[in-house]
């Protein structure tokens, strides 16, 4: 998918009701102590202007974010803060305090959100999956961790110059390799026919064919170890450096110099022993390592780029003239008109004009089944046109659309951290070092109580602990799941903004609900409609539907649909008047006439009671009612209601199933709120104002409950933001993106336990990876080191370390990759 290049953007938060705002379409500003405000509306600017310092100290139980990591902190419990230009700022840590102090402008400074697909933005940008904080303008290792650098943005470029290299590398080594291991093997045989055919040139041609694959195939590792050290960031590399090149070294000296040796080096026969096999065998393991380590996160990406795949590369474009002819997508403006034919994928977000079809939007919404498009429906870029053919008209393009900005968001939320991944940086910022000293432990221990020659069982037992233990897979085991989980999210219709979110997920035990387009449709329809003595039904909405013609009111669009089923035309309105609370009136081929409630209608003269109890009746089924009188005479009334989505109850169902309460707050009235909540049977508070939901939510949390609050994203915007997740509810290309920590592509309750389900496993796990990591450390470093050896004479070589130090990574890795195909 190709587009035009646009100017990058940069948001600011309302300080009031945290919104996110354009600084460029601000409704207003404000300047305190030096820093500019933005706000959404007059109102937010009117409430700081009057109370700043209470916007801008943290609330009691809020979180902030570190400005340095991103970390989430809880500014009673942080490990310090900082005033800067009248702001203060919350640290997880006093490294990220200290880094602050020295550049804050470095942090603060707004970052621009990329405005293209991902394979259209020029000048790529590389992170590690473990240290997302690194950002280079080139492949290559991470300064911390060592780890091969990923773009910043998927693409469908199926290349990797790292795994080429790796791939490379580890051929040629296991060629060379090779020969050692025969050599190793012969050891074994009698007669050792290996060892008579090279005679005293053994120890050269070990040194040989070791060194190309030590040097070459491992520089790599050599690299990245002296970097750490450099750096003083140790990691997985600095042990593989360290033992492979002391194992390798200490094989050179005995060829070059055997002479140099004492005896407590020397074996049985006098001999100093080699290890060149060792080294190379090493370096060709951990070269398999990372050759599937690379090619299995490479899938975790394969979300994204499945989602990247759906955008066609050419539109059938339809002139004014009425001829028709394909474009490339990136010539397609706003306003252009679009054929889409049947089999074809819709080019770009828009609205049907003519003709009609159903289309597949599974893709990006979760939902199997086709959805029936007419004229005024909006369509999607990227889904699948059935059988039918349809003429729309381009509302959005490149980065503006739906597809393009899950892409983006995903890609976000696959760099983010989740507070569970503390615990793996708290321990493997002391694990390096931990097993650097578990080595000398190892190497003093052998070389004093070990048996002959000690110093050569020290070594070799000091290779292995340094060999077996890997961070690497302590380090993968939070972002590989939370790559997968978002990704597999993205195709479902779940949209998660971080990692953060994703893991608080898990916890919601209660999720408060709008009730308008939340629980039900949001498009009220005409049930019914009753006629007065003397009148019709046909009259009555006639009347009514010439009145509403003029009127905005929401109800209107519910009459005026009713009356074009029935093949009504609305007569001409003259004098039309709206009461606002009680109803409009105005002249219908010269009658007097009236739409209205019970108070509109009684202060024109009419009287309900004909009608009052059938009205009565309506309004406890949750219905709205409206009166229409005639020349101050009552002709009839019509029920409208919102119809409950057909997969509330089932959504509900689910939820109920997981554990999660559901209370429905909603700015209805009380007898409407009661019906809709004993047919559901949920908890309900009516007549609330939108400032009130954000109380709700917070009364809810002070009892200890875990909040999740799903809206349309812009009048629930407090409750969303106070909310421990805010799932904002979108439906087609209207989506309220950027409202929640969670953003369901189709209003659907079911998307909701979809979500709450897909944490869990990942948290899940996360957690099977993080045990798995843990374990296989604190069981491989003692065997390695050689605990066994008294008790069962079992020493580990640090081959078979090297093997299970790869092996390790790919593992937890693998296990991630599991998430991809778990039911939710």
């Amino acid at each position: 998918m190709t587009t035009s290049l646009k100017d990058q953007a940069t948001v600011e938060i309302d300080p009031v009701c945290a919104m996110k705002v354009d600084p460029a379409k601000a409704a207003a500003t404000a300047e305190f102590e030096g820093k500019d405000y933005y706000f959404c509306g007059k109102g937010c600017a009117a409430k700081f202007h009057a109370d700043p310092e209470k916007y801008l100290r943290p609330k009691p139980g809020t979180t902030v974010k570190d400005p340095v990591c991103g970390m989430t902190v809880d500014p009673a419990k942080a490990a310090g803060s900082k005033e800067y230009k009248g702001t203060t700022y919350s640290f997880c840590g006093k490294g990220c305090m200290a880094k602050f102090h020295a550049e804050p402008e470095k942090y603060l400074k707004p970052k621009a959100a990329p405005s293209l697909p991902p394979e259209a933005v020029p000048g790529m940008k590389y992170t590690c999956p473990m240290d997302p904080e690194i950002i280079r303008d080139k492949p290559g290792a991470c300064p911390k961790c060592g780890m091969a650098l990923e773009p910043m943005t998927v693409t469908l470029d199926e290349s990797n110059p790292e795994l080429d290299s790796m791939m490379r590398r580890f051929w040629i080594g296991v060629a060379l390799t090779l020969p050692l291991l025969a050599i190793m093997v012969s050891e074994l045989l009698a007669g050792q026919p290996l060892q008579h055919l090279l005679g005293g040139g053994l120890g050269w041609f070990e040194f040989a064919v070791a060194t190309p694959v030590v040097l070459w195939g491992g520089w790599p590792f050599f690299q990245r170890g002296w970097a750490s050290i450099a750096s003083r960031n140790l990691n997985m590399f600095t042990l593989i450096a360290i033992g492979s090149g002391a194992a390798y070294l200490y094989s050179v000296v005995a060829v070059v110099a055997p002479g140099v040796f004492p005896v407590s080096f020397r074996m049985a026969d006098g001999m100093v022993g080699l290890y060149f096999e060792a080294a190379a065998v090493i370096t060709v393991l951990v070269l398999l390592g990372q050759v599937l380590e690379l090619k299995a996160r490479s899938q975790t990406g394969s979300a994204i780029k499945a989602l990247l795949g759906l955008a066609p590369k050419t539109a059938r474009r339809v002139n004014a003239d009425g001829s028709e002819h394909d474009v490339d997508l990136a010539e397609v403006h706003v306003g252009d008109r679009l054929r889409v034919r049947p089999g074809e994928r819709v080019p770009t977000d828009g609205i049907v004009i003519d003709g009609a079809s159903s289309v597949d939007e599974s893709m990006v919404s979760g939902e199997p089944i086709p959805v029936q498009k007419e004229k005024d429906a909006k369509v999607i870029g990227g889904t699948i046109n059935g059988t039918g053919t349809f003429t729309m008209k381009t509302e959005r393009v490149g980065a503006d659309t739906l597809l393009a900005q899950i892409v983006k968001m995903v890609s976000e939320a696959q760099r983010t951290r989740a507070p569970i991944q503390r615990l793996a940086d708290r321990v493997a910022a002391y694990f390096v070092p931990a097993v650097l000293l578990a080595a000398a432990v190892t190497f003093a221990a052998w070389a004093i109580y070990g048996p002959a020659p000690q110093y050569a069982h020290a070594l070799v037992n000091a290779v292995a602990v340094l060999i077996i233990a890997c961070p690497c897979a302590l380090g993968l085991a939070t972002p590989m799941a939370i790559m997968v989980g978002t990704g597999r999210g993205a195709h479902e219709g779940i949209l998660f903004r971080n990692a953060e979110s994703l893991e608080t997920m898990e916890k919601v035990d209660t999720l408060v609900v709008d009730k308008t387009g939340t629980l039900t449709e949001g498009k009220p329809k005409v049930n019914s409609v009753a006629a007065a003595g003397g009148f019709d039904e046909t009259a009555v909405l006639r009347f009514a539907a010439s009145l509403e013609k003029a009127s905005e009111h929401p109800l209107a669009a519910a009459v005026l649909a009713a009356a074009r089923e029935r093949g009504l035309e609305p007569a001409a309105v003259e004098g039309f008047q709206s009461a606002t609370g009680t109803g409009i009136s105005g002249t219908v081929e010269g009658r007097s006439v009236i739409v209205g409630n019970a108070s509109g209608i009684a202060k024109s003269g009419a009287s309900i009671d004909g009608l009052r109890e059938r009205a009565e009746a309506m309004q406890r089924e949750g219905q709205t009612v409206m009166y229409v009188a005639v020349d101050g005479a009552l002709a009839g009334l019509i029920a409208v209601a919102d119809p409950i989505k057909a997969t509330t109850e089932e959504a509900l169902r689910q939820l109920r199933d997981k554990g999660v309460k559901v209370i429905m707050v909603t700015g209805d009235n009380q007898a409407t709120a009661a019906a809709v909540a004993g047919r559901l049977g949920i908890e309900f508070e009516a007549d609330v104002l939108p400032q009130r939901k954000a109380e709700i939510v917070k009364r809810l949390q002070s009892e200890g409950r875990i909040v999740a609050m799903a809206g349309d994203g812009v009048n629930d915007a407090p409750a969303l933001a106070q909310a421990n997740v805010g799932i904002a509810m979108g439906t087609g290309t209207d989506i309220a993106m950027e409202a929640g920590g969670v953003t369901l592509v189709r209003g659907d309750l079911r998307g909701v336990a979809k979500a709450h389900a897909l944490s869990r496993a990942t948290m899940r796990n996360i957690r099977q990876n993080l045990f798995f990591a843990f374990f296989y450390n604190a069981i491989g470093v003692p065997v390695a080191g050689g605990v066994l050896f008294p008790f069962l004479g079992v020493l580990l070589s640090p081959m078979i370390s090297a093997a299970a130090m790869s092996f390790s990574s790919v593992s937890v890795i693998a296990n991630s990759l599991r998430l991809r195909s778990t039911r939710i």
